[in-house]
């Protein structure tokens, strides 16, 4: 009761000092996975890597980050489900099947005037874009003086990459994507079924080179025709993009094409000035100076 005779009713609103502590707590653990492991997250954009966390925390049966921290720092096997958890890992082959075709029309062109051509896949995930890009090139003719480099954080995501295989259950929808992409065969030329898995060719595989790679932190390490980027910086902050962007204009010859997702562009970052349009829809740029 208080003192004018009314009882109040208990707050159920998380307070401010609770949001607070949570963002301090936050905080801490991405720099003790910095400091203990090398993985760097602290620039990644809030609302995701908060979603992400809060997954890992239930599904390690904690309570808090502070608890995730501890458990992290004493159990590497726990750092590679929360390194799993935090990459990006949401894939499938031709998807939006609408990039490929203008890949198909406005890139390939292009590599035909080189001898020898570069591509990096950056942030590959499991593969299945590395296998569709091999898919266009191979029908276009060029895949055979091509070398696709693909990258990520995640070596679990790479090893399945390096197999050449996606789920059979998903090759329905791969073969309509494929075919709205201007495939010139069928998807099933490509692959041979075994059990629960569609397994490709690994002629497919054979111009790739799988390398794990932070975009966050590692350097460029090689010059490039083509980089493929899609559907990643969108989960970074702002700073973290304009680095990354810098890492791309480093690693891209003059005149290669950027190629990115339907949310992302160069246009807000310091290097805007140096790409054209190649495809504006389509978020393909070509770097010019």
């Amino acid at each position: 009761m208080t003192l004018a005779g009314r009882e109040t009713a208990p707050s159920t609103a998380p307070s401010r000092g609770s949001d607070e502590l949570e963002q301090i707590e936050i905080e801490l653990l991405l720099e003790a996975v910095f400091r203990r492991y090398g993985f760097d997250f602290r620039e990644y954009a809030t609302p995701s890597l908060h979603r992400r966390l809060q997954r890992r925390i239930r599904a390690e049966g904690l309570a808090t980050v502070s608890g995730l921290t501890e458990r992290i720092l004493h159990d590497p096997s726990a750092l590679q489900a929360l390194v799993q958890d935090l990459s990006i890992n949401v894939t499938a082959m031709f998807r939006d099947p609408g990039f490929f075709l203008a890949f198909r029309k406005q890139v390939v062109p292009l590599l035909r005037t080189y001898a020898f051509t570069r591509i990096w896949h950056a942030g590959c995930s499991t593969g299945e874009e590395v296998l569709s890009t091999a898919i266009v090139l191979e029908e276009e003719g060029v895949l055979s003086r091509t070398r696709i480099y693909a990258t990520d954080i995640d070596e679990a995501a790479l090893s399945r990459a390096r197999a050449g295989v996606v789920p059979i259950a998903k090759i329905s929808e791969y073969a309509r994507s494929y075919s709205l992409a201007g495939g010139r065969r069928a998807l099933s030329d490509y692959y041979l079924p075994q059990g629960s898995e569609a397994a490709f060719r690994p002629a497919l595989l054979e111009s790739v080179v799988f390398a794990r790679h932070n975009l966050v932190c590692d350097r460029s390490f090689n010059e490039f025709n083509v980089i493929v980027c899609r559907n990643v910086l969108i989960y970074f902050g702002k700073l973290l993009q304009d680095r990354v962007h810098e890492l791309f204009y480093d690693s891209l010859s003059t005149l290669g094409v950027l190629a990115l997702g339907p949310r992302e562009s160069p246009r807000l970052t310091p290097r805007a000035p140096c790409y054209a349009d190649l495809h504006a829809v389509h978020r393909l740029y070509r770097k010019m100076k």
